[in-house]
């Protein structure tokens, strides 16, 4: 099992974490890759237009993607440091064996690192690392989902087929 993990930002400050089982990796990817516009190397929800994101979306529900939402209120390092230490809990316990994060500037990326070297991770060999979102087809179905949660109404809606659960972190200081 791969855990393929982005974020948003609107009004609180959220991951996505979309779980894809080893033997379906390669038609996921596949599958996302054509999706892609011609001269696109990714599919990035805030710059995809309506029509767009409502395609992209009824594809991820027919493929039955599995997403975990988890929020929270805060500064936004803080926020996202309580909700890796989630995000590595459900990892261990639903037996990923590979984390994969959007990749965000150099100090983002060496936090974050920090952060998951002081939880089970290790003690579970749980491999994580950081990569750019135009070389991981699995972040993009994260993205999508952040995006359309942290938008609500009818884009949260359209999700919810996919969103397995959602994890509320409240105000984290």
């Amino acid at each position: 099992m791969h855990m393929f993990v982005d974020e948003s930002e609107r009004g609180c400050y959220l991951l996505a974490a979309a779980v894809v089982p080893v033997p379906q990796l390669q038609k996921t990817r596949s599958l996302l890759r054509g999706l892609c516009l011609a001269g696109e190397r990714r599919l990035h929800f805030k710059s995809e237009n309506d029509s767009r994101r409502r395609l992209i979306i009824a594809r991820m529900v027919a493929a039955e993607f599995r997403v975990r939402v988890y929020f929270g209120k805060g500064p936004s390092e803080a926020v996202r440091g309580t909700l890796l230490d989630h995000v590595v809990a459900d990892a261990i316990e639903l037996g990923v064996q590979r984390l994969v994060l959007d990749s965000r500037d150099q100090a983002g990326n060496k936090r974050d690192r920090s952060r998951l070297a002081k939880t089970p991770a290790r003690v579970h060999d749980l491999l994580y690392e950081h990569m750019p979102s135009s070389s991981e087809p699995g972040t993009w179905i994260a993205d999508a989902v952040a995006w359309c949660h942290g938008a609500g109404g009818d884009w949260r809606r359209r999700i919810d087929p996919l969103v397995e659960c959602v994890f509320d972190a409240g105000v984290v200081q």
